[in-house]
């Protein structure tokens, strides 16, 4: 007879045990995204991305009109003589693919890259193949130089066409190898905004670590050993002029300061970025704020290292007093610009062994 109350009165007891327990569930979960929220990390630059793009534009027209010069000189005029000539082709060749994958950059700059992964893909693999390739044989060429000078009668062996020849092909398969990996993990993706940018594909499980490794082989050949190596060769080389006596030893030391001082403003500072980007990455929680001001960092300093691609044709060819003497010879040839650069009378030949009678 005084069963269903008790019943009734259970009940309430267990309703009200779960309503509460109901309540602190939610409350703790409400508590903990209080506490545990943040915005989402938008990665961006703090660069205007027309400026951006106007320098990619700048810089293609530039390297394109001096690596084509360099170039045609090289094939029509001069001929593929010694291992100097070889170095010089393929740094054009190099600075070339470079310049061609800057339209491509200037556009995704801009959000105005077609939406397809194969283009990304090109677009990132022939500016990785330039970067490596480029400060490679940059590498070379002061090596070349370092032989011909420091050692040039042990070196008379060592400089030869099928060298000079077996050792780009070593330079060009490196560098191919180390592009390769950053094209396959880049795809298009789409903002918020539908907007498709070339980025790294976030849907692969060890897309951070392949940008590690692929972050640790930038620095690795553009820190811990082309500049090193093309300093080391420079410095020797200036030692040795000094104790010449040439009446051209002066400009000769200061087109070596000018070529190991535009190599290290226009490389170093990107591969510090790099550098910078790899420990940023290695940290488990990071700042917003920082990540955004690294990514402008690289922006910048990429920037200024393809522009080098610019100055490659005139530091390591056109000062040579071979290549302005033949480019002399060939513009006076045509009218327009024959009041501009007048043939020299008296044109003495230089050696065959050389590329330039100057020691560099």
């Amino acid at each position: 007879m005084h069963r269903t109350p008790i019943i009734r009165r259970e009940d309430e007891i267990i309703s009200t045990m779960e309503s509460t327990e109901r309540m602190t569930t939610t409350e703790m979960y409400s508590t903990a995204d209080y506490y545990d929220y943040t915005e989402p990390c938008i990665q961006e630059s703090a660069l205007n991305p027309m400026a951006m793009a106007a320098v990619f534009y700048l810089v293609f027209a530039l390297g394109l009109l001096g690596n084509s010069m360099l170039l045609w000189m090289l094939l029509k005029i001069m001929r593929i003589k010694t291992m100097t000539d070889v170095c010089l082709l393929n740094l054009a060749v190099s600075d070339l693919i470079t310049v061609f994958s800057l339209p491509l950059w200037a556009l995704s700059t801009q959000g105005h890259l077609p939406d397809a992964d194969w283009l990304c893909k090109l677009m990132v693999v022939t500016y990785q193949l330039g970067f490596y390739s480029g400060i490679l044989f940059v590498m070379l060429m002061s090596i070349d130089r370092y032989l011909a000078i420091v050692h040039a009668v042990a070196s008379l062996g060592a400089r030869n066409l099928r060298y000079a020849v077996t050792a780009s092909f070593v330079i060009w398969t490196v560098s191919f190898c180390a592009a390769f990996p950053a094209s396959y993990f880049h795809k298009m993706i789409k903002d918020e905004n539908l907007v498709a940018q070339c980025e790294w594909d976030p849907g692969n499980g060890s897309v951070k670590t392949w940008k590690l490794l692929l972050n640790f082989s930038q620095n690795t050949v553009g820190l811990f050993i082309s500049l090193p190596v093309t300093v080391y060769c420079y410095v020797r080389i200036m030692l040795v002029l000094r104790r010449a006596k040439n009446s051209k030893r002066g400009r000769a030391m200061k087109l070596i300061f000018a070529i190991v001082a535009v190599f290290v403003v226009f490389w170093v500072p990107y591969n510090l970025a790099v550098f910078l980007q790899t420990l940023h990455d290695l940290e488990i929680n990071y700042a917003c704020n920082s990540n955004n001001q690294i990514i402008t960092a690289l922006s910048v300093t990429e920037a200024i290292a393809l522009a080098h691609c610019c100055i490659n044709p005139v530091i390591y060819a056109f000062v040579g007093e071979k290549f302005r003497k033949c480019l002399s010879k060939e513009f006076s040839k045509w009218l327009l610009c024959a009041k501009f650069y007048k043939p020299t009378s008296t044109y003495s030949k230089t050696s065959e062994n050389e590329t330039s009678n100057t020691p560099l």
